[in-house]
């Protein structure tokens, strides 16, 4: 016959009960733990999206800036060069017009230039002993008599001699003495004056196409 079983203490008797963790959770507890697990997702959301906002509106205000300056020096550069352009166009406009007022003066009333040349130069050159005035030939009957009023009119006592030249232009002359002489040559005058313009306006054009060149 088989030994009993010995009695062993550690053996519980109570009867079987579920613990608190799983237990059944009522329907009620149940959604209001869901709502609560909602709103903190959505607080969390909330709070991110925030932060996240609040860190790329510098971002996007700064890139903004950014892009306003750029606008702005892009713009100071096209209005420079244009105010560049319009300068040199005014110039080169009010040189063409000074020109064609010059030429018609000058057909219109050619010894009025040689006249104010005449009476200037005399000033200076009373006590020469020997003066010669070279005009263009088709003005020489008229030039010549009003030379010698005006030689007089300076205390000029030398000797005066107004000649007729073919290749001096209507209006221009040569005043010459003995140890120097001056004249008035309009398309001398005409080239150095075009040449002057075109460096002044190559000049300032220069800075404007620098500028583009390190903009493009």
């Amino acid at each position: 016959m088989p030994a009993p079983a010995k009695f062993l203490f550690n053996t519980d008797f109570t009867p079987y009960t579920a613990h608190a963790a799983e237990l059944p959770i009522p329907p009620a507890e149940h959604a209001a733990r869901l709502a609560e697990a909602e709103a903190e997702g959505y607080r969390k959301g909330f709070a991110a999206a925030a932060a996240e906002a609040a860190a790329e509106g510098p971002r996007r205000t700064a890139a903004a800036l950014e892009r306003i300056a750029a606008a702005v020096e892009s713009l100071a550069h096209t209005l420079e060069a244009v105010e560049t352009k319009l300068e040199a166009e005014a110039i080169e406009v009010a040189v063409a017009v000074a020109r064609k007022f010059s030429s018609e003066l000058i057909q219109r009333e050619p010894m009025a230039e040689i006249a104010a040349l005449v009476r200037d130069s005399f000033r200076h050159i009373v006590a020469a002993p020997h003066v010669v005035v070279r005009v263009n030939e088709a003005l020489y009957d008229v030039c010549r008599g009003q030379i010698e009023t005006i030689a007089r009119e300076r205390g000029f006592e030398g000797r005066l001699v107004v000649l007729a030249e073919p290749d001096i232009a209507l209006g221009d002359c040569r005043i010459e003495w003995a140890d120097g002489g001056i004249s008035r040559d309009v398309s001398a005058v005409d080239a150095m004056i075009g040449d002057l313009v075109r460096r002044y306006i190559a000049a300032r054009r220069a800075p404007a196409h620098t500028a583009s060149g390190e903009q493009e």
